[in-house]
């Protein structure tokens, strides 16, 4: 108890500053982006397009959440775009086929997504799976099941309220999917920030074993944490859905590495134990104006991948850099 304590403390005050230093270079990273995009476009430096922006953003900002929590742990997770399309086809089928309340629809939609997060969990833990494995052929799995609901078919068409989610803009500002995303990165950072049991992330991201020594359950933690990452890859494929006005097993191919790319270039390690939500939201920020401004700039998609990528590695060397020097 006396061990918990001690690393609770640790983790209250160094992993707090590592943090800060972490996300203090994407920040300028993302205010050096902005100034080079507002210099090369008339149209970039503009409420209409800064709104644009965080409407774009609002999937990715909340699974990226989840994948900081899976990364904090020294994990990965490949499935969340398919985790993404599953939940998305489980609510297009229970609301538009089987004729259920749509308020129904996405409770059942967010529990296929918990039991993919929950298989997950449970290979790496009890299994010994590795998780580049596990969440690999989860993968697969769900967005084959994704595709077996409705035979690769999409579907159509949801009551007016649910799309005007995504639409009508709150205070002339923000729609309600937005206003969603910024709830769901506040209750992250509180959770990291002030509760013993984000901390926990931090230290089984820092050494498993020493965590379990110093008492933390780490395979129940292991578990939650997939759990919790399938469950908001799910609530952005119901973002999404709204956003779209229909759902279809296509849906989030590639998210995935969107995902992992904003979680790293905000200063989170993939080795574990260190990193937040702040630097998080600072990487989405960043791959959502990198996207917005090269459409401005009409760069073909083709070479905006090429770019992302050099951006991603550049992020990743840099983290490098700063551990070896720290």
């Amino acid at each position: 108890m006396v061990a918990l304590d001690i690393n609770e403390h640790r983790l209250s005050s160094g992993a707090w500053l590592s943090k800060v230093k972490g996300a203090a270079g994407p920040l300028v990273g993302l205010l050096a982006l902005c100034v080079f995009l507002s210099l090369s476009t008339d149209t970039f430096l503009s409420v209409r397009n800064g709104l644009n922006i965080l409407d774009q953003i609002t999937v990715l900002g909340i699974m990226a959440v989840g994948m900081t929590f899976v990364i904090l742990i020294g994990g990965i997770d490949l499935s969340v775009g398919s985790a993404l399309a599953l939940a998305m086809m489980v609510m297009g089928w229970t609301a538009n086929v089987a004729g259920l309340p749509l308020p129904v629809a996405i409770a059942f939609a967010l529990i296929a997504s918990a039991i993919s997060g929950l298989i997950v969990g449970l290979l790496v833990t009890q299994f010994r799976v590795p998780a580049f494995i596990a969440t690999l052929a989860m993968m697969s799995a769900a967005r084959g099941v994704a595709n077996m609901i409705t035979d690769g078919q999409q579907i159509v068409g949801f009551p007016d309220w649910f799309m005007m989610l995504a639409i009508d803009r709150h205070f002339g500002i923000l729609t309600a999917t937005v206003f969603l995303m910024l709830a769901v990165v506040l209750a992250a950072w509180l959770f990291l920030r002030f509760r013993s049991e984000g901390r926990m992330l931090y230290a089984v991201g820092g050494n498993a074993e020493v965590a379990r020594l110093a008492g933390i359950n780490v395979p129940l933690v292991t578990i939650a944490v997939y759990v919790v990452s399938a469950v908001l890859a799910g609530l952005a494929g119901i973002v999404l859905a709204a956003r779209l006005d229909s759902v279809q097993p296509s849906s989030g191919l590639g998210y995935e590495l969107d995902t992992i790319a904003a979680v790293v270039i905000g200063g989170t390690s993939l080795s574990g134990g260190a990193g937040g939500i702040g630097g998080t939201l600072i990487g989405v920020l960043i791959i959502g104006v990198l996207r917005n401004g090269l459409n401005l700039l009409n760069v073909s998609p083709f070479l905006q991948q090429v770019i992302i990528g050099i951006v991603i590695v550049l992020a990743v060397g840099a983290e490098t850099i700063r551990r070896r020097r720290a």
